[in-house]
């Protein structure tokens, strides 16, 4: 049995999938779906001789955050980096699908104040993306959750949480691009490819996987801040994560499209206009985008604490 007030002490980075999925809700309210002791895992990595986890490395679950149902979606990177493969993936699609349905029956039910009663989902992600092992069933699993997130819109917040060690990397970039809100510690990671297969395709020279400082000014919660890809950052604790998500619990929902990167024609303009800095600007490395943003010492942001952080940085302005 896991002791929630010793989980709120937890570094996020350390903490397990299950732990995260717990610790992330209020005290004693998580109940989880298709439980290892449902032992439903891949069909898949037996017939290629590789080892099984009875939950395929992913948690789902159902808890409170005050009066607000949420739907738990957690990734475990220890098991083949947290990568998606056919059942990790319909555990998703059925977790989010079972969150639109209590969505309409709480609407039907209560229709003058199904707001405070809004359901949600949260994802933690930590992942490389596609199962490889399992190839077309792992890509069909990226595609199915995309296409329940944009179900989704309009009716419940899908918030992702990034602060996990193998980060949020491959296909499930995307997925993390496309929900309502990002949250991320400095710890978190966030792109499409990863640092290793960078170099791995282009070369050291291209980028260093080896030099962490690089890759976390790169692809790291401060530099996603900075940058508008994360909506906020939080200190590396599963306290802190579950903190910001109850206040992100109060935010009014017609509020909530105003935290989206992707999803409209609008927001295209906004990224291509992205691109077109980057093209005038030509930076060589993300302290560049820092100090162009109006940040005078971009070394000092990478040295100093998140409230230190929080407190002086500048952000690139958004268009919404």
């Amino acid at each position: 049995m896991l002791n929630w007030e010793k989980l709120q002490q937890l570094n996020f980075t350390d903490a397990n999938a299950r732990e995260r999925a717990f610790g992330l809700v209020d005290k004693g309210s998580f109940t989880e779906f298709v439980s290892p002791r449902d032992k439903m895992s891949s069909p898949h990595l037996p017939v290629l001789g590789e080892a099984i986890e009875f939950d395929d490395g992913i948690v789902t679950g159902l808890g409170l955050l005050g009066s607000r149902p949420v739907f738990v979606i957690s990734q475990e990177g220890k098991f083949i980096g947290g990568a998606i493969g056919e059942v990790g993936g319909a555990k998703m699609v059925k977790t989010i699908k079972l969150a639109l349905q209590t969505y309409e029956r709480v609407k039907k039910i209560t229709p003058a104040s199904y707001e405070k009663r809004l359901p949600a989902v949260i994802i933690s992600f930590e992942t490389g993306g596609v199962r490889l092992h399992e190839a077309n069933a792992g890509l069909l699993a990226h595609a199915e959750v995309m296409d329940q997130i944009q179900d989704a819109r309009g009716k419940i917040p899908i918030i992702a949480v990034i602060g996990s060690k193998v980060g949020c990397f491959g296909g499930m970039g995307f997925v993390a691009a496309a929900t309502d809100i990002i949250v991320m510690s400095e710890n978190g990671r966030l792109g499409l490819t990863g640092p290793e297969v960078i170099e791995q395709e282009m070369g050291k020279d291209e980028f260093d996987a080896a030099n962490k400082a690089l890759v976390f000014r790169t692809t790291g919660g401060k530099h996603k801040y900075i940058m508008q890809d994360c909506n906020f950052l939080v200190e590396d604790s599963v306290r802190a994560f579950r903190t910001q998500l109850k206040e992100i619990m109060n935010i009014p929902f017609p509020e909530i499209e105003k935290y989206r990167r992707i999803g409209s024609l609008q927001l295209v303009e906004e990224q291509l206009e992205l691109v077109k800095s980057a093209v005038t600007i030509g930076p060589k490395d993300a302290q560049d985008m820092w100090k162009y943003y109006g940040n005078d010492n971009p070394q000092a942001l990478a040295d100093i604490s998140p409230k230190e952080f929080l407190a002086t940085v500048k952000r690139r302005e958004r268009v919404i």
